[in-house]
């Protein structure tokens, strides 16, 4: 549920454009993101563009904040996993929960840093080295 998604950027393909452009494989865009939302992104993020990025938490990407929740809340996560938080009840109510003034999310985030540390590397024929990042070799 602790997201890092708080700080940084992303290339707007593949994960971004899919999103607004193809979402189904028939030329949709997600329903559960804003529609104002993805108005903007659309036209920041054209399809196939490999090189335009954005930031995953707009106005506050380079700030290590909550901002991020407000923006899912507000279904303007910039990936579909941002905007699953919504879609299950305990991370609905953790989302909701950092919104408020008993934030947790700076306690939070170190442990889940450290238990994400834990999973184990794919290594030999278990796993790959990607060329490129998005795709699989």
């Amino acid at each position: 549920m602790v997201r890092g998604h708080t700080i940084g950027i992303s290339h707007c393909f593949p994960a971004v454009t899919i999103r607004l452009y193809n979402f189904t494989g028939k030329g949709d865009t997600d329903p559960t993101i804003d529609p104002n939302y993805a108005a903007a992104l659309k036209k920041i993020c054209k399809p196939g563009n490999l090189t335009t990025i954005v930031e995953t938490d707009p106005g506050s990407s380079k700030k290590f904040d909550t901002d991020y929740y407000t923006r899912v809340r507000k279904r303007r996560g910039l990936f579909q996993s941002d905007g699953a938080l919504l879609s299950e009840t305990t991370t609905k109510a953790y989302v909701l929960s950092q919104i408020s003034s008993g934030s947790t999310f700076l306690n939070d985030f170190g442990p889940a840093m450290v238990k994400m540390g834990q999973i184990g590397v794919l290594t030999d024929k278990s796993g790959e080295i990607r060329k490129r990042c998005a795709f699989i070799n």
